[in-house]
């Protein structure tokens, strides 16, 4: 008899604002890749985004929350917003291992992250705990120190693997979303209508500065 394997898929961020770029291609393979539930951890700050400011992790937070209310296998973590200090994944998944035991983490990135990744902090621990799921939106290669590593779906393990996955393209971005807002123009249908809401209430990325 195979082994069922408790499997939670990880998805890190600012999430500044949270989108469906965020979610709608995770929902096209939550069922294939057998995952239990997907966690999306907000950044208190990115190593690679120490340039950028960014809502304050509260409004982020939020409409986190509300982007993702209505999806019962979607959930938040307030994991990295709770250390309020910058965010390496090398700690979060220590913590998730603790708090998740026996439980197999797939970290989902998009190919965009791929040239990045052997930069991580403590990167090889990293495979220890979690394999890494790569949403493709294009013709991206794969670096050569990460081949060896790349494996189908159904033959990854706990850890340790590269899953390159072929993805619906969302063609819509945080930075897009903020820029529409600035020129007031609308982000109808980019955001679900609880987050456009609360953009619109508390004023957020009008200004082109970001919400207190």
């Amino acid at each position: 008899m195979t082994e069922s394997v408790h499997r939670i898929a990880i998805v890190g961020g600012t999430f500044d604002p949270m989108h469906r770029g965020h979610i709608d291609p995770l929902l096209d393979v939550i069922d294939p890749m057998e995952w239990d539930r997907i966690l999306y951890v907000p950044a208190a700050q990115q190593p690679f985004k120490q340039d950028r400011q960014t809502a304050a992790p509260l409004h982020r937070w939020a409409m986190a929350a509300l982007a993702t209310s209505s999806h019962p296998r979607l959930h938040l973590s307030s994991i990295e917003l709770d250390r309020g200090e910058m965010s390496y994944s090398v700690d979060t998944l220590e913590a998730l291992a603790r708090q998740e035991p026996g439980a197999a983490i797939d970290w989902v990135i998009g190919d965009d992250n791929l040239e990045l990744l052997m930069q991580w902090r403590r990167i090889d621990r990293i495979f220890d705990l979690c394999n890494f799921v790569v949403l493709r939106r294009g013709d991206s290669s794969v670096p050569e120190s990460l081949r060896e590593r790349v494996v189908g779906v159904a033959d990854r393990g706990r850890a340790g693997h590269l899953i390159l996955l072929e993805n619906r393209r969302t063609p819509v971005s945080s930075t897009e979303i903020r820029e529409r807002i600035q020129q007031g123009k609308s982000i109808a249908g980019l955001v679900t209508g609880e987050v456009e809401e609360y953009i619109r209430k508390y004023g957020l990325y009008a200004t082109g500065e970001k919400g207190a």
